[in-house]
C-alpha cells in the first residue's frame, strides 16, 4: 500500500451532511491537542495533509481522506474546555452520530497522551467503543517526551487506568522519531487487504 498516495477528500461539520458509507473506514479519535493531525500526517508520509494547529480544538469537522480502497476518517478532538457549550454539543453529536451510524467502520485508533493518565473523556470514549463493540487500538502519543523509566511507569499504571487494559492493543507513538508508524501502517494494510479480498 502506498501511503503517500492518500488525498484529502472532504470535511463535514454536521453528521447529517455525511453520505452513506460505501467503503471500509478507519477512524482516528482523541482529545484536542493529543497529536491526531501529526499522527495522520506521519502515517501518510505528508507534512500537512491533516492540518496541524497550535490551537486545541481546531479540528471541528470530520475529515475524510482517501487511501486506495479505504477511507481514513479524522474525528474532531474532544474535551477542549475553551469552546462554547453549543460548539461542544455539535462536536459531540458529530462524533457520536458517526460512531453510532451503520457504517463500514473497521477500526478506531484511539489516541491517548502517553505522558498523562487518560482523561475522563478518554475513558468515556474507550467505554463507548467497548460497549458498542467497535474494534479499537490505543495509540499512546508523544512517546519521545518520556524517558525510559517514565515510560515503564506509565505503561504499568495504564494497566489500572484503562478499562479492559489486558485485552487492549497499545502502541506507543512519536511523530518526532517515527516510533509506532510501521505498526500502525501494518494494521491499516491488513484491514485494506481483507477488504480487497471480500
Amino acid at each position: 500500500m502506498n501511503f503517500n498516495n492518500a488525498r484529502f477528500l472532504t470535511s463535514y461539520g454536521k453528521f447529517s451532511q455525511i453520505p452513506e458509507s460505501e467503503r471500509t473506514e478507519i477512524a482516528f479519535a482523541g482529545r484536542s491537542n493529543v497529536g491526531k493531525s501529526s499522527l495522520i500526517n506521519k502515517i501518510l508520509g505528508r507534512k500537512s495533509l491533516a492540518r496541524v494547529s497550535a490551537t486545541p480544538g481546531k479540528t471541528a469537522t470530520i475529515n475524510f481522506f482517501e487511501l486506495e480502497s479505504i477511507y481514513i476518517v479524522d474525528l474532531p478532538g474532544y474535551g477542549y474546555a475553551k469552546v462554547s457549550k453549543t460548539e461542544k454539543q455539535r462536536w459531540s453529536s458529530l462524533i457520536e452520530g458517526y460512531l453510532q451510524a451503520d457504517r463500514q467502520l473497521d477500526l478506531v485508533f484511539q489516541l491517548v497522551d502517553f505522558r498523562h493518565p487518560p482523561t475522563s473523556d478518554d475513558i468515556l470514549m474507550i467505554n463507548f467503543l467497548i460497549d458498542s463493540e467497535i474494534p479499537f487500538v490505543v495509540v499512546l502519543t508523544k512517546a519521545d517526551k518520556l524517558k525510559k523509566k517514565q515510560r515503564a511507569e506509565r505503561l504499568e499504571k495504564l494497566q489500572g487506568e484503562l478499562p479492559c487494559a489486558d485485552q487492549i492493543t497499545v502502541i506507543p507513538f512519536s511523530a518526532e522519531t517515527g516510533e509506532g508508524v510501521e505498526e500502525i501502517r501494518r494494521i491499516i494494510e491488513d484491514i485494506a487487504e481483507e477488504t480487497d479480498n471480500i
